[in-house]
């Protein structure tokens, strides 16, 4: 795969490294109590910062509580097999769109299927391209809770068992969709592609211990500063665990290897790697009522997440923003 830069790379590279320096700018603070003032500087808030996004991590929690269904919940894994790594890399939007809408509607039709479900079932997409060790490898979760809804007669169907569906199936349908669309797209297909893929089905749990956990998946850089263990003499090492294995292991680089890897992870401008579908939806607002009537269930409207508060240095006191001044634009 090609490692030269474009234009999105650049400016995440810019962000991230300007990010809660003076460079990013300033928030400028007075005590609610002492009235004294004091300058922060601003964090960059791109989705590709691992110190950014845990206020959007807990604000989609909130709305997904909102949402949140007495069931089993699922969480389904469709894979791009290596074959089409270096397509996708090249044609990321297009690529990347299609994986998506293919695994979505692969699920949705196989819920609607009157000898599995037979009615419409909700999820939500989340597009990653890493492995653990920051390999480009794209994937889509999708979390699905464990049941559907036949909306012309009012009734819910829960998942019977311990999966949601067969994974070897779903890898079938899943193939031809995707080569279809590709095709459809006017892709040149890579000779010598496998014939089976992978999709994989696990159950995550109940309610909002699964939400928690599933949480984890969304608004994150691919890599935390806490994985970064050593950075000395032009070398970064970092932790992670083996997929496979599940033991723990560590990856040494020369300093822009490292910076190659994870900028290679950075989306397309305004893609949105996070999409809801079926009765998640935000447009099946009354379907996602009729079915928390049917299974009993009164939630409250989502409250929006509080930021930290900001102490003091002085007397420890509240402090509210008064201004924010942002960087100037250098000449040339």
């Amino acid at each position: 795969m090609a490692s030269a830069c474009c234009p999105a790379h650049h400016r995440a590279l810019d962000a991230l490294t300007a990010c809660r320096t003076p460079e990013a700018g300033q928030v400028l603070w007075d005590c609610a109590d002492c009235h004294r003032r004091h300058a922060t500087a601003k964090s960059c808030g791109h989705r590709s910062c691992p110190r950014c996004q845990n206020h959007e991590a807990s604000e989609w929690l909130e709305r997904q509580r909102a949402k949140l269904l007495p069931v089993e919940y699922f969480m389904v894994t469709f894979t791009l097999p290596a074959g089409l790594r270096g397509l996708a890399w090249r044609h990321q939007r297009m690529v990347f769109d299609a994986l998506i809408r293919v695994a979505a509607s692969t699920l949705r039709d196989f819920a609607r299927d009157p000898a599995k479900l037979g009615g419409e079932i909700g999820l939500t997409t989340v597009l990653h391209t890493h492995a653990r060790n920051l390999d480009f490898h794209p994937h889509c979760h999708v979390i699905v809770p464990g049941g559907a809804v036949d909306a012309g007669r009012g009734q819910w169907r829960t998942v019977k068992g311990r999966y949601l569906f067969n994974g070897f199936a779903l890898a079938r349908v899943f193939r031809a969709r995707m080569l279809q669309a590709l095709n459809e797209a006017g892709l040149a297909l890579p000779a010598g592609l496998p014939r089976k893929w992978v999709v994989h089905c696990k159950r995550v749990g109940r309610g909002a211990p699964a939400l928690e956990y599933l949480a984890r998946y969304l608004y994150r850089g691919v890599i935390g500063e806490a994985a970064i263990i050593d950075d000395r003499d032009g070398y970064v090492t970092f932790r992670y665990t083996d997929g496979r294995t599940g033991e723990r292991r560590t990856r040494t680089l020369a300093g822009e290897d490292f910076l190659r890897l994870v900028l290679q992870h950075v989306l397309p401008r305004r893609f949105r790697r996070v999409r809801d579908y079926g009765f998640l939806h935000g447009n099946a607002r009354r379907l996602l009522t009729l079915i928390q009537r049917v299974l009993y269930v009164r939630l409250p409207a989502p409250t929006p997440r509080q930021r930290p508060v900001l102490a003091c240095p002085e007397c420890r006191g509240p402090m509210r923003v008064i201004a924010v001044y942002r960087p100037r634009a250098q000449p040339g």
